[in-house]
């Protein structure tokens, strides 16, 4: 289309305008399976996974367009693949909607038998979450009772509700059952479509991002006896430089320069994950609000069941994090009081060595005056005699001069004389230094 407007688009309009559609909701009707996969990879490791979905796709017989979307969707009559990237992990949902997919044993088969034999130990990665849902179409038939859908999850402790009002069933352990997978049972009462796909969507969503939010928890709990350690060290410095206990300022320097260290490196190592599990959280926090649960014969719903065992855990993230920073900051703090400390030392020592060097100037001048009048002597005598030898040398020429009291009266004229012209010259040596001085001030 031409652009009648005559305006100048931005660059990166187009990409605006596509980035909302760029994770479609499916539409789901009647029975399916699916079988989510959530992989933590790098770079290299989304490089090699590409590569085998793109093999997969020609062994299914699928067409097959470049994957390197964000969010790859490849479709065929009964089978659905979604492959998507993320900020540090991929996830492949696999959809398989064949005719009696959700049989009276629903997890008797998955979505992954649709896979071929081996494809899965190729496809790269440590994996996070992987589960399988059943979704059953009761097409307006009762919604089951618990017991009845117990034994389809190993009889183990339930969680479940009645989402959107009741208008669909969602039934759950939250636990790896013998094929180290997840399940999810959901019946569809009275949801259309697009509502369906929405609701599943949601529900993988929760259970992909709580598992990945409880990353943060380990971390921490790792990390707790290093901060303790770290803490204990702060405060035994601290203490040293608030007593003022003898010790070595370079030793405390340096070990305060060791412990800003130690903490610098946990920070940068855990900072990333702290946050994650906080975005996490917040993700899963509001697709639960999104499914407007209630409740199903007094059993918990998703929402009570994670709110309070997942919430905690990520503010222990939190106040993991917190305290690293509060460590940063009060080494901070003692850097800047062992600064002081050094200065006000280094400060003393200069303070103590101005006053010996005025102490040397005092004594240097006293003794230059010495040296001087000592000078003045010298040179007096030595020209003294000089006088005398023409004194001498007039008389023998016939002079009416008396030798004894010329060479008397030239005694203190040859020193006074003397004398004058070693203060000019002491005169003009000061000028010089103080116009010197006064050069480099300006």
């Amino acid at each position: 289309m031409s652009n009648q407007s005559g305006l100048v688009w931005h660059e990166d309009r187009d990409w605006l305008y596509d980035e909302l559609h760029s994770r479609p909701f499916q539409r789901i009707s009647g029975d399916v399976s699916i079988t989510h996969i959530a992989v933590l990879a790098n770079q290299q490791e989304r490089k090699v996974q590409s590569e085998q979905i793109q093999k997969l796709l020609s062994m299914l017989g699928m067409e097959s367009d470049a994957v390197d979307q964000a969010c790859n969707i490849y479709t065929s009559d009964d089978l659905r693949i979604r492959w998507e990237q993320h900020l540090e992990f991929t996830s492949l949902t696999i959809t398989d909607s064949r005719e009696g997919v959700a049989s009276t044993q629903p997890f008797f088969t998955t979505a992954l038998d649709r896979l071929p034999d081996g494809w899965l130990s190729r496809y790269p990665g440590k994996t996070v979450a992987a589960f399988h849902m059943r979704i059953q179409n009761l097409k307006g038939a009762h919604l089951p009772a618990p017991n009845d859908v117990r034994a389809q999850l190993d009889n183990m402790q339930m969680i479940g509700s009645l989402p959107q009002n009741g208008a669909a069933q969602i039934w759950t352990t939250f636990r790896t059952h013998g094929d180290n997978f997840g399940r999810f049972l959901i019946f569809n009462n009275s949801m259309s479509k697009g509502q369906m796909g929405r609701m599943v969507q949601r529900v993988i969503e929760v259970e992909t991002y709580r598992l990945l939010a409880l990353l943060g928890l380990k971390e921490a709990r790792n990390l707790s006896p290093v901060v303790a350690d770290m803490d204990s060290r702060m405060a035994d410095l601290t203490r040293r430089l608030s007593t003022g206990e003898k010790s070595n300022d370079t030793e405390l320097l340096g070990e305060l320069i060791n412990l800003s260290a130690d903490i610098e490196a946990e920070r940068a190592r855990t900072t990333f994950r702290f946050n994650a599990s906080r975005s996490y959280h917040d993700v899963m926090a509001a697709r639960l609000d999104e499914l407007r649960e209630d409740e199903v014969s007094g059993h918990l719903t998703l929402k009570e069941f994670l709110i309070r065992r997942l919430t905690p855990a990520v503010r222990g993230c939190e106040t993991m994090h917190n305290r690293l920073d509060d460590l940063s900051r009060r080494v901070n703090r003692a850097s800047d009081m062992m600064r002081t400390r050094v200065e006000m030392a280094i400060q003393n020592q200069n303070q103590q060595l101005l006053s010996s060097m005025d102490r040397r100037s005092r004594i240097q001048l006293a003794m230059q005056h010495t040296v001087e009048g000592l000078s003045v002597a010298a040179i007096s005598y030595y020209a003294v005699g000089l006088v005398k030898y023409l004194i001498d040398a007039a008389v023998t020429a016939g002079a009416p001069i008396d030798k004894e009291i010329s060479t008397g009266i030239s005694v203190p004229l040859v020193i006074g004389t003397v004398w004058f012209i070693t203060r000019k010259i002491h005169s003009r040596f000061k000028k010089l230094a103080e116009a010197k001085a006064e050069d480099v001030n300006s």
